[in-house]
């Protein structure tokens, strides 16, 4: 008999224990549990898909788990809606110098689009790779089209100097990973500094006194600051600095391998490294494994930015985020705010780049 034939038999299920709000962070891989079906359908239903035959049993029940387990409103579309005007909503223009070159810019956006949802609003995004000829034209674009806000993001963390038409939108403007010198306009960054300083701190708190470090490109704010973040860690201990333990990078791979390569071949080498990336992390790796060594027993091993290879690499790398999600989140909020009519300034919001701790970090080497 072919099985695929008989009906199935719904599984019982326990109570399902309402989650206060801001209490934990309920996931879509929390609701497909309770809900005895898969992520991809949960996403599916919360996504409002369409197309994708999905009974309305399966649908109810989703949405009725995701009720109850107190699933995020931020990430939770009123489902049951379906009467809103058009034209009732706000239209969110969101303008990337690249999207297609890294994820940051992707991460950020998703992050909007989520905050956004939950009041029913849109979001427009579009590259503008910061042409002087078509960044005006493209932003032209979105407001003949009707935004009613704009978010404006730049890839490399940096202070932007601005084509004159964002000084004459006319609609609200929020500034992401980056800033004017003006401070014209609210603006958000990550907290680089304090990452940088978060992540030296976690090793020194593992017992490690002799900590390399191999820096981005320099004329990078986000390298500058890790750095500074850096000192700050080992001033804070009274652990000296030593020039001897910085290497200079690149963000790529041959470059934390060749970073690395110089840090183990001095006569006192580190017990621990600080990549400023975790492609830089990557070549680390190698380097290490290349000497004959092992991470985390002979050397310690810390990343930036949460990269997906993070997850993958063996041992799991230590790391922080870089809060572009959050970033874009916070932006949507900023624009639910008052804007004043005069001019004045605004300051620049710095937001919290964690720690992700994993299996990379161990105490130094007893022999050492």
């Amino acid at each position: 008999m072919d099985n695929s034939t008989k009906t199935p038999v719904p599984r019982k299920r326990k109570a399902l224990r309402r989650t206060k709000p801001g209490t934990s962070r309920v996931t879509m891989t929390d609701i497909a549990r309770e809900a005895g079906c898969s992520q991809a359908t949960v996403s599916l239903v919360l996504n409002r898909t369409e197309g994708v035959k999905i009974s309305p049993e399966t649908r109810a029940r989703v949405i009725e788990v995701a009720r109850t387990l107190g699933y995020s409103p931020a990430n939770f579309p009123d489902l049951l809606r379906t009467d809103m005007p058009a034209g009732d909503e706000r239209v969110i223009a969101f303008v990337v110098d690249q999207i297609a070159t890294s994820p940051e810019a992707a991460i950020a956006i998703e992050g909007a689009r989520l905050a956004a949802w939950g009041a029913g609003d849109i979001i427009l995004a579009a590259q503008t790779l910061s042409d002087p000829i078509m960044e005006p034209r493209t932003i032209e674009k979105l407001l003949s089209c009707g935004a009613t806000e704009m978010i404006y993001m730049t890839i490399i963390t940096r202070e932007l100097q601005p084509h004159d038409i964002l000084y004459k939108l006319g609609i609200p403007l929020v500034l992401l990973n980056c800033y004017t010198g003006d401070h014209a306009f609210p603006a958000v960054i990550p907290s680089e500094i304090a990452g940088g300083e978060a992540a030296t701190r976690h090793l020194i708190q593992h017992g490690h006194r002799r900590i390399g470090t191999i820096l981005g490109e320099t004329w990078m704010d986000a390298a500058r600051d890790r750095f500074e973040g850096y000192r700050r860690a080992l001033a804070t201990a009274d652990i000296p600095f030593d020039p001897a333990l910085v290497a200079q990078g690149d963000w790529s791979t041959t470059g934390g391998f060749i970073g690395t390569q110089k840090l183990l071949a001095l006569t006192d080498p580190p017990t621990a490294i600080f990549c400023h990336n975790d492609r830089t992390a990557v070549g680390c790796y190698d380097a290490i494994r290349e000497a004959g060594l092992r991470i985390p027993e002979d050397i310690s091993v810390v990343g930036y930015d949460d990269e997906e290879i993070s997850r993958h690499l063996r041992p799991r790398l230590t790391t922080c985020i870089l809060p572009h999600r959050a970033m874009g989140r916070w932006a949507i909020e900023r624009l639910s705010e008052p804007f004043p009519s005069e001019k004045k300034r605004h300051g620049v919001t710095k937001i919290e780049c964690s720690l992700v701790t994993r299996e990379s970090v161990g105490p130094p080497p007893k022999s050492r």
